[in-house]
């Protein structure tokens, strides 16, 4: 380490000062064994005006006005005072953090950050300057108004590296403003230890022999701040007795690199016992972000073996007890993950939550800490959720992930037209507002919400839209429960936050039904006490990396039963941002007789004998189309007041129009070709929601292309050339959780066919 020589620094400042010669080649500074010299040590806050190695060796070679300028800062001032009180105190070397490290090499610099708790250990005395108390005693009592911003105390109990400069050294000397003495660190013990937090044992005696567990010692840093971000880390390697490299630039990774080191030297288990902010915290490394993360660890201790198993004895089966001692000593890591055994208990109403207990207390007679975890993929996450069950503990070799998950950018698009036109009004969004009808969530916003008041039940539907895992999720959540929070900003926190806790279930259940590229999904859920149903579908666009989202409600009279959960179906062509793929229908399209016409980003298939718009039936093993009935009878069978008027679409202003298959093999030429189509508006569900129940699985002709009699064909009359069908998305039943989603994208209609969704909008596709 290099030590400045107090005698030589002191004599050459004289000789400047009294305007006398110097001799260029005095050293001040100079190589010294730590163990092997006797030297004092300071401690002080960086100020910015302070005068570095260079500037000390070099300081008699320079020019005189540059000279003049490095004597004058305060930082140099305190050199001054420093090696002043060293010789008063009887020691001819010194140590400064200032200017006893050549940080421009990065060899040395890493040396002296790994080497420095050491340092101040082996220092004789400490002095610690307390730069802004000008006061001849050490203050008592926290002052607000002296010292804002530091919780009422000097500055120099808010930095991050004077923490280990307070417990290392055996002496500390605390030096007001003027450099007057002001207390030593036994004398003011108890002081320290409110200041600090520290156990006075540990400010007397120091860590020797009597090592606090990781998750105490880190929360000594909890409330403490560096200039740089990885200091948070480096200034804590030897109070937790590790050494790693350093790697300016690597932001919060340094704390995740130091908490890795420390699992591989230890096996203390309440590194994971840091408290999980649920405030818009996702699930995520089971290793915490910042020593702040520890704040309420202050009396953790760790627990034997055996105090351990007691609290669990009933729980765990008599074969495992003798080797529960084994299985908690070690923990290794690995590039899946950290390979522990832990004793878990599953969420009594998830298959993929769990609490799990650590051999540690947050006290003297406290039970084990417990942390919750979510299993994602075969590996497991800490999470903000909290778990409760009653189900038995149990002993599971798991891999806890030690990297956070994955994040992509996504912009929702959201059309929530259909709800203000049923009677729902938005009345806030937390924490963003959004853009027009986008919303776009990043890796620091994972999550927004949005609320709706339903004039007609005085409910609330609260709109979550999420990002968790990599993977996009969407929840609806109608709230009939009293509003107790003063105004709608402070009731969308509030629900904001309870979605925060259910992110693991939410985005496990979207992620269940979504498991291809490029699908749609659907989930309906019932509104409370109406005959009304919620419908969210959403499709995402990938070239885009946006998420189409629509909301609907329609009454359904039946009061059929509805799973709120998501539902998948495969289609082709989702990619394709100018299409409303948020729909009612679901396609079939025969792929071997289809027809394309030009400008139409659908097929249709040549149309049976006396097929109307409206038929509804089966297909024969042969693939023919079997009417059973049309809607449009129906409806007036009914006797219900729904306009399902058909819409008309002219395909094109030539005479004649080519349509052609896939292979080009047939041809059909149409004279002036007339598109009529079913609409798309709640009439039409209300009318298939009406028929749900004994037509399921059935499908519905919901275009046909007319032509009137040519004139080059004096026999010719009205004639249907083509046809398309769909499948109601609510006559659609999934026997088969997770069926449709395995599904090969070629298969066809029946049991073995492919489903797939349509447009909602039928204008919007054709034209």
């Amino acid at each position: 380490m290099h030590l400045i020589n107090v005698k030589a620094f002191l004599q050459r400042e004289n000789l400047i000062r009294e305007g006398k010669r110097v001799d260029c080649r005095a050293k001040v500074l100079d190589f010294s064994d730590d163990e092997a010299t006797e030297y004092a040590i300071l401690s002080h806050r960086w100020l910015g005006q302070e005068v570095d190695y260079d500037e000390i060796v070099k300081l008699t070679k320079m020019p005189v006005e540059e000279r003049e300028e490095i004597r004058q800062r305060d930082g140099y001032q305190k050199i001054i005072q420093s090696c002043e009180q060293a010789r008063k105190d009887g020691y001819e070397w010194l140590w400064a953090d200032t200017c006893c490290i050549d940080k421009r090499s990065s060899a040395e610099l890493s040396e002296a950050i790994n080497s420095m708790y050491r340092w101040y250990e082996n220092a004789k005395v400490c002095y610690a300057y307390l730069h802004d108390v000008p006061d001849p005693h050490f203050p008592t009592a926290s002052d607000d108004e002296r010292y804002p911003g530091f919780n009422g105390w000097p500055e120099w109990f808010s930095r991050g590296w004077t923490l280990q400069e307070l417990i290392a050294p055996n002496d500390v000397q605390f030096l007001n403003k003027n450099w007057q003495s002001i207390g030593d660190k036994r004398m003011l013990a108890p002081t320290l230890a409110a200041i600090t937090g520290i156990p006075e044992h540990i400010l007397m005696y120091g860590l020797c022999g009597n090592r606090p567990c990781v998750a105490q010692v880190m929360s000594w840093a909890a409330n403490r701040k560096t200039t740089r971000v990885e200091d948070k880390a480096y200034s804590l390697m030897g109070l937790l007795d590790v050494n790693m490299p350093m790697l300016y630039g690597e932001g919060k990774k340094a704390f995740h690199r130091l908490q890795l080191d420390i699992i591989r030297a230890s096996n203390d288990q309440s590194i994971f016992a840091w408290l999980y902010n649920t405030d818009g915290r996702q699930p995520g490394s089971v290793l915490a972000d910042d020593p702040s993360c520890f704040r309420d660890c202050g009396r953790m201790e760790l627990m034997n073996s055996d105090e351990f198993i007691q609290y669990f004895k009933k729980d765990i089966p008599e074969e495992e007890l003798d080797s529960v001692e084994d299985r908690l000593g070690t923990f290794p890591i690995t590039n899946r993950g950290i390979q522990i055994w832990m004793l878990l208990r599953p969420d009594i109403d998830s298959r993929t939550l769990f609490e799990a207990r650590l051999p540690c207390r947050s006290g003297p007679w406290e039970p084990p800490v417990t942390i919750d975890l979510v299993l994602w993929g075969s590996n497991y996450y800490r999470c903000p959720y909290l778990a409760c069950s009653d189900a038995p503990l149990r002993f599971h070799q798991v891999y806890l992930r030690y990297q956070d998950p994955s994040h992509r950018s996504t912009t929702f698009e959201i059309d929530d037209s259909a709800l203000t036109e049923n009677g729902f009004t938005c009345c806030a969004a937390y924490p963003m507002k959004f853009s027009g009808d986008t919303l776009t969530l990043t890796s620091t916003d994972r999550l927004c919400i949005k609320i709706f008041f339903d004039s007609l039940t005085n409910h609330r539907l609260v709109v979550g839209l999420g990002q968790s895992f990599g993977k996009d999720w969407i929840r609806g959540v109608s709230d009939e429960s009293k509003i107790l929070q003063p105004s709608w900003q402070d009731y969308s926190k509030y629900k904001y936050s309870e979605m925060v806790l259910r992110t693991p279930e939410y985005v496990q259940d979207m992620n269940k039904a979504h498991s291809g590229a490029e699908q749609i999904c659907v989930m309906q859920t019932r509104l409370p006490r109406t005959t009304r149903i919620l419908q969210i579908s959403s499709v995402m666009w990938r070239s885009s990396r946006m998420c189409a989202v629509k909301l609907e409600v329609f009454h359904d009279p039946g009061f059929r039963d509805v799973s709120g959960k998501w539902t998948a179906f495969d289609v082709e062509g989702t990619d394709d941002p100018g299409c409303d793929w948020r729909g009612l229908m679901i396609l079939d399209e025969p792929k071997e007789y289809s027809y394309k016409i030009h400008g139409m980003p659908s097929n249709f298939s040549a149309a049976p004998h006396g097929i109307k718009l409206g038929d509804y039936g089966h297909f024969t093993d042969s693939e023919e189309f079997c009417c059973e009935g049309d809607l449009f009878s129906d409806l007036e069978s009914l006797s219900l007041m729904a306009d399902i008027t058909p819409r008309q679409h002219n395909l094109s202003s030539k005479d004649y129009v080519r349509a052609r298959n896939p292979t080009d093999t047939d041809i059909l030429s149409l004279y002036k070709p007339l598109m009529l189509s079913l609409p798309s508006n709640d009439d039409l569900k209300l009318l298939l929601t009406s028929l749900s129940t004994r037509l399921t699985n059935r499908y519905l002709v919901t275009r046909i292309i007319q032509c009137p009699p040519d004139p080059s064909q004096p026999s010719s009359n009205i004639t249907t050339p083509l046809y398309s069908v769909a499948k109601p998305f609510i006559w659609h039943r999934n026997e088969s959780a997770g069926s449709m989603s395995e599904r090969s994208g070629g298969e066809l209609r029946g049991e073995t066919k492919g489903d797939q969704v349509m447009v909602n909008d039928i204008d919007e596709m054709m034209l």
